[in-house]
């Protein structure tokens, strides 16, 4: 391949994912072309202002007919799978939808490049989560997950992604195809949708600064995540795709913290010491069942890959909190930072 432009085919181009990915592989020199839903998404304006290199064809990884037409028009090197049904809560409500798309979206990907003659060809990277994991807080290994430890996902999500990536691995194994599966663990930053809860708060903690809004409301504050940023794991997908054979790969800082640890980084970066005043709870953004403690081991990604996080947990909530501060003085027409006496009270705890 050396000497030759790659091309690159990124389903759920308009996630987190598919967006840094995008910007990776476009200054590597790839051809991107990314997979979007519908005539009318409307997130497709944002990824043709943002991603304007990307060359977008519309299909769904439900449809395989639409997904066999974007493998043969785009003749892809390297397939990138991140569409997904990926909120965990949202899992829950429409469990059906989420296999579906998460779940049987897998396959229908695989199908469509062994369809089109490509099953040697095309390199094919697969988005498995650390939730598939889940279990519960004394079956989490000392030092965290890796490649060899046993699922019990916890969510319709979990169980759909567990799926994806069993048939993934089934098709490595039953058809030669070189198919790679990332076992993530969280991965947030700038591009995190604001659905999800680390972004929810950053985006919270600027507008509180900036006297925009009160309180935010939250679920249960007591999970532990492995938090690390997104840039770095989009990296790691990228090298995992590098390698001499195709495997399974854990991305992980090997560090949990929970929601209140993420709140204190995030409030302190606006000098607020004291976040409870700020936080209610909202018992509908609790789940049916919670995965108490996730965090992960990749000394297999370190040694085979050499791959390394560049950016620390207090890097990624300063990261995230810098830019919402930028955009919510942009989206409100305020230039500069307020002074300290323009910021809003402390509100009254009830």
């Amino acid at each position: 391949m050396d000497g030759v432009r790659r091309t690159a085919l990124i389903t759920g181009i308009t996630g987190q994912d598919g967006s840094h990915l995008a910007s990776l592989l476009h200054d590597k020199g790839y051809r991107v072309f990314g997979l979007i839903r519908g005539q009318h998404n409307p997130r497709r304006a944002d990824v043709e202002r943002d991603l304007p290199f990307v060359e977008l064809l519309e299909g769904d990884v439900t449809d395989p007919a639409s997904l066999v037409r974007a493998v043969e028009d785009s003749q892809p090197d390297e397939l990138y799978n991140f569409a997904a049904i990926s909120h965990v809560g949202y899992s829950f409500k429409h469990p059906t939808l989420t296999m579906e798309v998460t779940g049987k979206g897998v396959l229908n990907v695989l199908e469509a490049i062994r369809l089109s003659g490509l099953s040697t060809k095309t390199r094919m990277y697969q988005a498995s989560t650390s939730e598939m994991f889940g279990g519960v807080d004394y079956a989490v290994p000392t030092t965290g997950y890796t490649e060899e430890s046993p699922f019990h996902p916890r969510s319709p999500y979990g169980v759909a992604k567990l799926y994806g990536h069993w048939i993934a691995k089934n098709y490595r194994e039953s058809y030669g195809m070189f198919v790679v599966c990332g076992l993530l663990f969280n991965h947030e930053g700038e591009r995190r949708g604001t659905e999800f809860v680390t972004r929810k708060i950053t985006r919270a903690v600027a507008r509180i600064s900036l006297g925009l809004q009160d309180t935010v409301s939250l679920g249960v504050l007591w999970p532990k995540r492995d938090w690390g940023y997104a840039g770095d794991y989009v990296r790691g997908i990228w090298m995992m795709m590098q390698h001499d054979q195709p495997d399974d790969f854990v991305l992980a800082t090997g560090t949990a913290r929970s929601i209140e640890d993420f709140l204190t980084a995030a409030f302190a970066r606006i000098g607020v010491e004291d976040w409870r005043p700020y936080v209610s709870f909202d018992p509908a953004q609790t789940r049916a069942a919670e995965v108490d403690n996730l965090f992960g081991d990749s000394s297999k990604a370190q040694e085979v890959l050499g791959w390394r996080r560049e950016v620390d947990f207090d890097g990624l909530v300063t990261r995230m909190v810098a830019h919402d501060l930028d955009q919510q003085r942009t989206l409100n027409g305020l230039a500069s930072p307020l002074p300290p006496e323009a910021h809003p009270p402390h509100p009254v705890q009830t």
